[in-house]
């Protein structure tokens, strides 16, 4: 409760700060994950812990319960509509609803069979019983619900957020916009726009049928949510993004809650966020982010994963070792279609020793730019530089083969190396004009979050969306849902 009570007061990324980055064509950050405040410090001793029986509910707390647990799952983001059985369990059934449902907050609803590979994040393993059992004990059942999510501002902006769209349902929803009016036009087509739009924005007059400033501004609020241009132009992207029905806007925001749940409980103060989705690389210290920019993520079929680690040295001036999927697919072929084109491109060929060769591109002509950002993983993927700039000026960045492409390289490999006296801003520039190859290694290690964020909320509970273009946001919903139907048979 007590981190609970912390993070209310720590604000994290806040609407104006998202606004004004999109404002500046930059998409939205990755969304704040604001540790909770810490409590000693240095790791605590085991405390041993007497077996605790599944305790026994009172006549009131059986319907208190029931009662909680219901309204929880809805506003928690694991069910779509409310269960109606749980007033008609007998006591041990809802006690193991209860610690189910308290597992399925703290650790997300997901089993392990359900994760796919490139999902690398996964949950710490909780154990409910001991907190709740004194929650009966006590007869504080409706503060223990309160403390079960996990304890993070963005976590709860976005069930804030889940809150609203579930009233936007309730009121049969927004109207579809067929025609695109333009700016300075009248009529019905304007009305269905501004309805539409006043849906979720509640800065929108709701009447009127005249496509004034007013709403051409209230048109680019909404694409700034959307992560488009936000040019005030009502076009195809933008009929399509105002179009999505309520209910997948809801399954999405269950979605990115779950993966909130994947989180560990407590997050290093200095960090690295990527937000996949939107392509954008986000530097925090602690609550404040320091540093964003825009990056380039993998391509729908070369998806980058889902993944916690440490970035522990910044390779300057780097040769590419060529994956062999890489080399299979693309770079064999075009060799064989125009012979010279691997040593034009400052390809050599390796051989392996086996009677296998691999291709490796030299730094001076290399994909990864001057900087690489390693971290150990299982994906074999990393965060590095680029000669290709082009690709940062795009809304839509994601084009890479899984890797992580940044704007701004130099100024994230002098951010992480300025604790490490022999790589100060001087060293850092004289080794890239060498032009050799050398392994830049931190005196202090920093964690690298790379995460799928398609639904994220500010403070107040106005929430931005961004293409699922991986399509994981209706797989995770549909499995969310399913477990817990599963679950609730398992445990009458």
């Amino acid at each position: 409760m007590i981190a609970r009570l912390a993070r209310q007061a720590m604000i994290g990324v806040t609407a104006a700060a998202i606004a004004g980055q999109a404002a500046a064509q930059v998409p939205a950050p990755v969304p704040t994950i604001t540790p909770p405040a810490p409590t000693q410090p240095g790791p605590l001793a085991p405390v041993a812990r007497a077996p605790v029986t599944l305790p026994t509910l009172s006549a009131a707390q059986a319907r208190q319960l029931a009662t909680l647990i219901a309204d929880d799952e809805v506003a928690q983001g694991l069910r779509y509509s409310r269960r109606t059985d749980l007033d008609r369990l007998d006591g041990a059934a809802l006690v193991r609803a209860a610690l189910d449902h308290a597992r399925a907050i703290r650790s997300g609803r997901l089993m392990p069979e359900d994760f796919q590979r490139d999902w690398g994040i996964r949950p710490p393993a909780y154990d409910p019983l001991p907190d709740f059992a004194a929650a009966v004990a006590n007869d504080r059942l409706s503060a223990w619900v309160r403390a079960l999510p996990p304890p993070y501002v963005g976590y709860d902006a976005l069930v804030a957020g889940l809150a609203r769209y579930h009233r936007i349902a309730a009121d049969g929803g927004w109207p579809v916009v067929a025609t695109a009016p333009v700016f300075g036009s009248r009529g019905p087509a304007v009305a269905t726009l501004r309805a539409r739009l006043a849906a979720e924005d509640p800065q929108v007059a709701k009447s009127g049928d005249t496509f004034d400033a007013a709403l051409l501004d209230a048109v680019r609020r909404a694409q700034r949510r959307y992560g488009l241009n936000p040019v005030g132009t009502v076009g195809s992207q933008t009929m399509a993004a105002l179009n999505v029905p309520v209910e997948r806007r809801i399954r999405q925001i269950m979605a990115n809650l779950e993966r909130w749940r994947w989180l560990p409980p407590r997050l290093d103060q200095k960090r690295v966020q990527v937000n996949i989705a939107a392509a954008v690389l986000t530097a925090f210290d602690g609550d404040a982010p320091v540093m964003s920019m825009k990056a380039v993520t993998g391509r729908p079929g070369n998806e980058t994963p889902m993944l916690i680690s440490k970035i522990n040295s910044i390779v300057i001036n780097p040769p590419w070792n060529v994956p062999t999927s890489i080399a299979t697919k693309e770079l064999w072929p075009k060799e064989r279609a125009n012979p010279g084109y691997l040593k034009r491109n400052g390809f050599r060929v390796i051989d392996n020793g086996d009677g296998s060769k691999r291709l490796q591109q030299a730094s001076e002509r290399s994909a990864l730019g001057r900087f690489k950002f390693d971290f150990p993983n299982d994906f074999a993927v990393y965060l590095h530089d680029t000669p290709a700039q082009s690709g940062f000026s795009r809304f839509d960045r994601l084009a890479s083969h899984g890797c992580v492409r940044l704007e701004k390289p130099d100024e994230l490999a002098k951010l992480l190396l300025r604790t490490t006296p022999e790589w100060q801003p001087d060293a850092i520039d004289a080794a890239v004009a060498a032009g050799k190859t050398v392994r830049a290694r931190m005196a202090e290690p920093v964690t690298v979050y790379l995460l799928y964020w398609t639904a994220f909320a500010s403070a107040d509970g106005q929430v931005g969306f961004r293409d699922d273009p991986y399509g994981w946001d209706a797989k995770l919903a549909a499995t969310i849902e399913r477990r817990s139907q599963v679950q609730a048979q398992a445990t009458t």
